[in-house]
């Protein structure tokens, strides 16, 4: 409660007059400053505008500020009815469909839909003015991929060395953010909804296809995953293996890249990478499976997102 300001605190009419003016000498350093040791000090002319000052620089000082609380830009949400899931269908649309040129199902609404959508927990970020849906996360928990048979990541990479995982790790997909709002700000509130999530339900793993653009046919995504150094990759029991993988020995995999802020916000979150890309042509992105666990989350990140 301390964090509270007095809602009247602010308003000198509740105040007595007493104990206004007693506030007031705590802020008069000139009060006994004579007229000559203040022309001695600081010459004539200071000492008389300070001198003259003084009242002004007395009344602002006796007025106690009130600090008011900063609004978060932007609110974190789990979609709760349909309309909502919409609105991040829409979103995903935009981004992947129109900007990204992606081939995916045509409809009147504009929306990107498929068969996980009604399994899955819709995380939403809003800008708190406009409430317009600016970012999302799909997530797919055990219990759901254990009722749709199967994860998002099966049709891409072979899972076997990680089906003893499935119990306890939920697959994060269709991770988009609009164009307008691309700044790190939006990419914290969507860890942030996601560790709470996690937390809330006791789940271990994070696991999901992280995707490289191939508009220049394959090479930066080829050069990226050249680039990675051991302590990236995951441990070779924990690895995937790409149904249609990327040709990387037909690519320049040289390039000196930079990886794409996603792939390298999830690096320094403690992510590693468990596969070679696999081409996705619906996207025309190349994919790495990714695993984050919550124990191998980076401590100088912890405590933000997970509170330890």
């Amino acid at each position: 409660m301390s964090d509270i300001p007095n809602p009247i605190a602010a308003f000198e009419i509740f105040s007595p007059r007493k104990k206004k003016e007693a506030s007031r000498s705590k802020f008069n350093p000139l009060k006994k400053l004579s007229k000559k040791l203040a022309k001695k000090l600081f010459g004539k002319k200071f000492a008389t505008k300070a001198r003259a000052q003084l009242s002004v620089v007395e009344e602002i000082a006796a007025v106690p500020l009130v600090a008011k609380a900063k609004k978060p830009a932007f609110q974190i949400e789990w979609a709760s009815s349909s309309s909502e899931i919409k609105e991040a269908q829409r979103l995903r649309y935009k981004v992947f469909a129109e900007e990204m040129g992606a081939n995916l199902s045509q409809n009147a609404e504009g929306l990107d839909i498929d068969e996980f959508d009604a399994y899955c927990d819709h995380l939403l970020i809003r800008d708190q003015d406009s409430l317009k849906v600016v970012g999302t996360y799909r997530v797919l928990p055990p219990h759901k991929a254990l009722e749709i048979g199967r994860l998002y990541s099966d049709s891409e990479f072979d899972l076997s060395r990680l089906d003893h995982l499935r119990p306890k790790l939920v697959e994060l997909g269709r991770s988009c953010v609009h164009q307008d709002y691309r700044s790190g700000a939006v990419i914290m509130a969507l860890w942030s909804g996601l560790a709470q999530y996690m937390l809330k339900n006791d789940y271990e793993i994070m696991l999901g296809c992280a995707s490289i653009p191939m508009a220049d046919g394959g090479h930066f995504a080829a050069s990226l995953y050249n680039s990675l150094g051991n302590e990236q990759m995951a441990p070779t029991e924990f690895h995937a293996f790409p149904r249609l993988p990327l040709p990387l020995d037909k690519l320049n995999g040289g390039l000196d890249v930079e990886a794409p802020p996603l792939i390298k916000g999830y690096l320094k979150l403690g992510a590693k990478i468990c596969s070679s890309p696999a081409w996705d042509p619906d996207f025309n992105t190349a994919d790495l499976l990714t695993m984050l666990r919550l124990s191998d989350i980076n401590p100088r990140y912890a405590k933000h997102f997970l509170g330890l």
